[in-house]
Formats: C-alpha cells, structure tokens, sequence
C-alpha cells in the first residue's frame, strides 16, 4: 500500500512488522518514508523492448520505471567514462604525446612471428 503524504513529495509503503509467522500472533504496521528525488520524462520504445521490460519487470518484481532508470543509470555510467578516456586520449594527442601511426602499425604487424616486437613507447 502506498501514500502520499502532504505537499511534499513523499511516498510511504507500509510494511508488516513482524512479518505474520504461526507462533506470532500480534503484527504491528511500520510506515517507511523516503523522499522521492526523481524527475519523469517519456521515453519511446519498439513494441518488442516494451514487451522485454514488462516480462522482465513482472519476473524480478520491479516496477517498469525502475528498471528503465537502472539501465538509463548504467548506460550514462558506462559512456560518460569512454567519452571522458576519449577526450583524455585527444588532448594528450593534441600536446604531442602520442605515437606514430607507423610504428603501432610495424608492431602490430610482428605479432605472432618469431620477432614480435615489443610496444612501443610514447615519444
């Protein structure tokens, strides 16, 4: 069962504590509260990736919402740390610090031969 509490933005979900056993007779209800620090936004999905995340939400036991913001939260966490390796990577380029394209391309090619070479270094 959920709430909402005054103006503020507060969700509640009573919770039986403890939970209903044989050998305990009296329950009492706790009432959790957390503020809910989230936007709502739209967002435009195949019907098969629709389908996907209902499936998948029914199975865990997750709300369809929660599921798509764990993997909007994933995707930022993962392409926010390549976009910032590739733009750490440009301007070190940009400084000098780099390597020639021929001697990636000499190395590479010694691969697998009995005179692999080793990387090489920065100039």
């Amino acid at each position: 069962m959920r709430r909402r509490l005054g103006h503020k933005r507060r969700y509640c979900k009573a919770t039986q504590y403890p939970k209903p056993r044989s050998s305990v007779r009296k329950t009492g209800t706790v009432l959790y509260c957390k503020p809910m620090n989230t936007e709502t936004f739209s967002v435009r999905l195949d019907r098969s990736a629709k389908v996907r995340l209902q499936k998948l939400a029914k199975s865990t036991g997750r709300s369809r919402a929660f599921l798509a913001a764990e993997a909007i939260v994933a995707y930022l966490d993962t392409n926010e740390w390549q976009v910032a390796g590739i733009s750490k990577a440009l301007s070190s380029l940009d400084r000098g610090k780099g390597i020639a394209h021929a001697r990636v391309s000499d190395w590479v090619a010694s691969w697998e031969t009995r005179k692999e070479r080793p990387a090489p270094k920065r100039v």
